[in-house]
């Protein structure tokens, strides 16, 4: 998503994502390049906390414990299975964290403002090199793809092929049959209730930063700044909330 602002040109929102290069023919986005950024960050933060385990942890690895000891103990409860937790939890919070880190990238000084311009007089135009992933619907749809993904496999390896498919193709009855495609259509629902309700909250944060910052860059900007940082974290946490609910409603067995 394009969303600039130019003091000569006013305040400008284009639904297209920012082009940096190829690779291969295939286009590569700044919200592509922030994604891969968020993923470095995780993966350096995992190595460089495991190399630092002691049996007596300090406070970073105490912190990091109570934090993951307490997601797993309440995802075991939602799921009334320690053994479905077990399974489901490292992807869970890896969807969590994952969402956190891309959310709060998209926050930092540089982002959206560090770039290069592309074309030749009246078409030129600026191109930031890094810019919030979820203002991407490309990105906010492969994560709920991969959410809905997650949801039907779990419930087809809890129920079987036959049992799961049951809740959406049943001709025991005209109620039964019309119930289940309406859950069924419910799934295809969720693909874009996940994908629009991510896109449409980081996108909108995006925007409103970039009116406050055109409109009174010194003030505005600082506590519509920090609600962000807030929104990032509750979206990171509701969508793997809804994830983890409808996780649970596919693997109980339907009556």
């Amino acid at each position: 998503m394009i969303a600039t602002a130019h003091a000569a040109e006013g305040i400008s929102v284009k639904l297209a994502p920012y082009v940096v290069g190829h690779i291969g023919g295939l286009p590569i986005t700044a919200t592509l390049l922030t994604s891969w950024l968020a993923m470095a960050m995780l993966i350096a933060f995992a190595v460089w906390q495991r190399r630092r385990l002691k049996a007596v942890p300090g406070k970073l690895q105490n912190l990091t414990e109570i934090v993951v000891g307490s997601l797993y103990d309440y995802t075991a409860e939602t799921l009334e299975s320690k053994e479905l937790a077990t399974r489901y939890f490292p992807v869970l919070a890896t969807i969590f964290l994952f969402l956190l880190v891309m959310n709060w990238t998209g926050l930092l000084p540089g982002v959206t403002s560090i770039g290069f311009f592309a074309g030749h007089g009246a078409e030129e135009h600026f191109i930031p090199f890094l810019y919030p992933p979820a203002t991407d619907l490309n990105i906010a749809f492969a994560f709920a793809l991969i959410a809905v993904a997650l949801i039907q496999v779990s419930g087809i390896v809890a129920l079987g092929a036959l049992k799961y498919g049951g809740k959406f193709i049943n001709f025991t009855s005209p109620l039964a049959f019309v119930v289940g495609i309406i859950e069924l259509i419910s799934e295809v629902g969720r693909l874009i209730s996940f994908s629009f309700r991510l896109f449409g909250n980081i996108f909108a944060g995006k925007t409103l930063l970039t009116v406050a910052i055109f409109f009174v860059p010194f003030i505005l900007p600082i506590p519509i700044l920090a609600y962000e940082v807030f929104v990032g974290l509750i979206q990171a946490g509701v969508f793997a909330f809804l994830t983890l609910i409808f996780i649970k409603m596919a693997v109980a067995a339907h009556h």
